[in-house]
């Protein structure tokens, strides 16, 4: 028979540093297909996605975008995009 008396419990929890919050959602038109990247606080971004997907409308819901992603902010976060396609794009600013 066993030294032990049920189950072992578990060990301790080990916390790892949460990633910053998504503060900032781009919404812009790359060649016929609109995609929506997901950016921090620092504009680095973290993920990119269809816009059509249903957590694009669950994010921006009951948000109004700002038009345009043109600015020297947004250089390094969409570079490969012309200035047209910046100038279309949707920003929403997310609440954190």
């Amino acid at each position: 028979m066993s030294q032990t008396y049920g189950m072992e419990s578990p060990g301790r929890h080990v916390g790892h540093p949460q990633r910053p919050p998504v503060r900032y959602v781009v919404v812009i038109d790359a060649d016929g297909l609109v995609i929506a990247k997901l950016l921090l606080e620092t504009r680095q971004q973290v993920e990119e996605i269809f816009a059509s997907a249903s957590e694009v409308a669950q994010l921006t819901q009951g948000l109004r975008p700002a038009k345009g992603a043109d600015g020297p902010e947004w250089d390094d976060a969409l570079q490969g995009y012309s200035l047209a396609q910046r100038r279309a794009a949707d920003v929403y600013t997310l609440r954190v």
